[in-house]
């Protein structure tokens, strides 16, 4: 059986029977679509996923995109299929029609996207940049730049990328040297280096748009003075395209992704690369956020899909592949079973689904919460809906991230010795997972944002407000029997994260902000386990009301939903306590380790 990517049932069991999404078409930004269209447009995403982009994968892993002759070479095979991704309207799924998007849901937007890049997501890469970048110039571009840049973005026939990291630098954006110069007719030179610019080449597309941090002359230091510049290879003269001065010098090599280049993009070498501002001067990290907010949920998403389409290869290797016997069998003569049969193979395999079906929950509440953000026509609801996506992200960016690595590691070694060679595809998922925990800001940059931005800078009104929203959840679960025990050890978890936050907190009113923030990333993953515990309890809650009444062929889908439920909640919750503890005791042994001891 050919590998499915990503479970269908789960997915409509998500967007309908927990996150109810077709109250999002009541919306007027959503009125013109109803259940079927959303199905249809998730249908042409599965097949698209799975008849084109998938057979590429392993292809496009084996011919990783190569820097010749002055550009970047990327599988021939991409022409035709970021034609067809943009074709069907991915690039501009949740847009407003205005600039030709479809006004889908972020949610339902979200799920089409998750399939694309479980099929191959390198190749959805380039396509996820630039629906980033054109937007960044739909919010905060000129009529003109909108007009002359984001319009062939929009459609498919140009590419567009994000340029912010700076070899001196790496992530601290407050160090950008990369200079702009004003022009009497309004644009600017740019001159400066930038690295690890995914899809900053190819040879598909006819042309291709940087978003480029930079410094105006004369700019404040740090993060006050970095303005946001729309920089192409070509540029629009006369209504000709020619050159920028702005190109690459040379690939990454890099350990996944290999389909999705990442280069060294050198601008203004010869004096001649021109860029047109973005948004208001020195402002472009301001605006540059809404892009790198999208892009951490759009690492999530490929971290989520990737664990998925691993855990499916292994999946079916399991249910394939016979070895050994029952336990209880002493008679060598009797056929092998499959190794699906195994307690510690079916433990793995619980493991990988728990991760991947909450990593897709977490991510599909985050797109119903950017929805209700956008569209909700009550003021209150929308401000909720910021805080709680606020808040959310950097989990949603990390957790499938860190814990799908956790998952991919699991599916090679459910393959054993065939698991960690080249002709299963475990391996090479495995190798691009790795990718996510870096991409978009690492887990330590997510865990100080968390901790730090969103937790304790709001004086804790954004822990506030979710903890209320699990208390509902919790309140609801205590309404059936199965859900009930399980509420209650959510609920004592929970605690035990507010005790050790309010220990963080005291810590930080008193001044000592570096004792509140050094074990940040095991906040991070506290977090995660018990924002998934709550997920996987709202699931779990929905498939026991659902089981009576399930038709029998349903039945062993929901009995699935509960056993991952189950497993989460006494394999994964409990480390709530450790961590929570050890955030509480102020453990330094890092902090004060000598720096020659090491």
């Amino acid at each position: 059986m050919a590998n499915p990517l990503i479970d269908d049932r789960t997915v409509d069991f998500i967007l309908h029977e927990c996150l109810s999404i077709t109250d999002l078409l009541k919306l007027p930004r959503y009125s013109g679509h109803s259940r079927e269209t959303l199905e249809m447009s998730l249908q042409t995403a599965r097949k698209l996923a799975r008849e084109r982009l998938f057979p590429l994968y392993r292809a496009m892993d084996l011919d990783p995109a190569l820097y010749r002759d002055g550009r970047v070479h990327t599988h021939p095979a991409m022409k035709e299929v970021y034609a067809q991704m943009a074709e069907a309207g991915f690039l501009s799924a949740s847009r407003p029609s205005t600039v030709g998007g479809m006004e889908l849901p972020h949610a339902a937007a979200l799920a089409m996207i998750a399939y694309l890049a479980a099929g191959n997501g390198s190749a959805y890469g380039f396509a996820g940049l630039t629906t980033g970048a054109a937007h960044l110039l739909e919010s905060f571009g000129s009529d003109e730049l909108k007009r002359t840049y984001m319009e062939p973005m929009y459609a498919g026939k140009w590419t567009g990328t994000m340029a912010l990291t700076e070899p001196h630098a790496g992530s601290s954006l407050a160090d950008v040297r990369t200079t702009a110069t004003p022009r009497p007719d309004g644009s600017y030179l740019i001159r400066g280096s930038k690295v690890f610019i995914s899809g900053g080449d190819n040879t598909f597309s006819e042309n291709i748009v940087h978003m480029v941090l930079a410094r105006m002359d004369g700019a404040p230091a740090g993060t006050k003075g970095v303005s946001l510049f729309c920089v192409p290879r070509l540029r629009v003269e006369d209504g000709k395209l020619v050159e920028n001065d702005c190109g690459p010098s040379g690939t990454f090599h890099k350990l996944g992704w290999k389909g999705l280049p990442s280069i060294a993009l050198q601008m203004g070498d010869r004096g001649d690369c021109r860029g047109w501002l973005v948004g208001p001067a020195n402002q472009g990290l301001r605006c540059m956020f809404q892009m790198m907010n999208e892009a951490r949920l759009m690492v999530g998403v490929g971290a989520m899909a990737v664990a998925s389409a691993a855990y499916h290869e292994a999946l079916q290797y399991a249910r394939d592949r016979p070895q050994g016997r029952a336990l209880t069998n002493r008679d060598a003569t009797t056929p092998q079973i499959p190794i699906i049969q195994h307690a510690d193979v079916r433990r793995m395999l619980l493991a990988q689904k728990a991760i991947v079906e909450g990593s897709l929950m977490l991510l599909l509440t985050c797109a119903r919460y950017a929805d209700l953000m956008e569209a909700s026509e009550n003021e209150e609801e929308r401000s909720s809906a910021r805080q709680m996506l606020d808040l959310l992200t950097p989990v949603a960016k990390t957790f499938p991230s860190e814990k799908g690595f956790e998952a991919n590691a699991l599916a090679v070694q459910v393959l054993g010795g065939y698991g960690y060679t080249s002709e299963f595809l475990p391996e090479s998922y495995l190798r691009d997972q790795k990718l996510n925990t870096i991409h978009e800001g690492t887990t330590g940059i997510q865990s100080m944002d968390l901790l730090g931005r969103k937790v304790l800078m709001d004086g804790g009104q954004s822990m506030r407000a979710l903890v209320e929203v699990m208390e509902k959840d919790m309140a609801a679960a205590k309404e059936t029997p199965r859900t009930a025990e399980l509420a209650d050890e959510l609920k004592a978890a929970l605690d035990a994260w507010v005790e050790a936050l309010t220990v963080l907190g005291g810590r930080a009113a008193g001044g000592d902000i570096d004792a509140a923030m050094q074990n940040s990333v095991a906040h991070l993953e506290l977090a995660g386990q018990a924002i998934v515990a709550w997920l996987w309890l709202r699931m779990a809650t929905v498939a026991e009301r659902a089981l009576p009444k399930a038709p029998e062929h349903d039945r062993a889908f929901y009995e699935g939903k509960l056993r991952a439920a189950d497993y989460w909640f006494h394999h994964q919750l409990p480390r709530v306590y450790t961590l929570a503890t050890l955030l509480k005791r102020e453990e330094t042994s890092f902090t004060t380790m000598p720096l020659e001891a090491f």
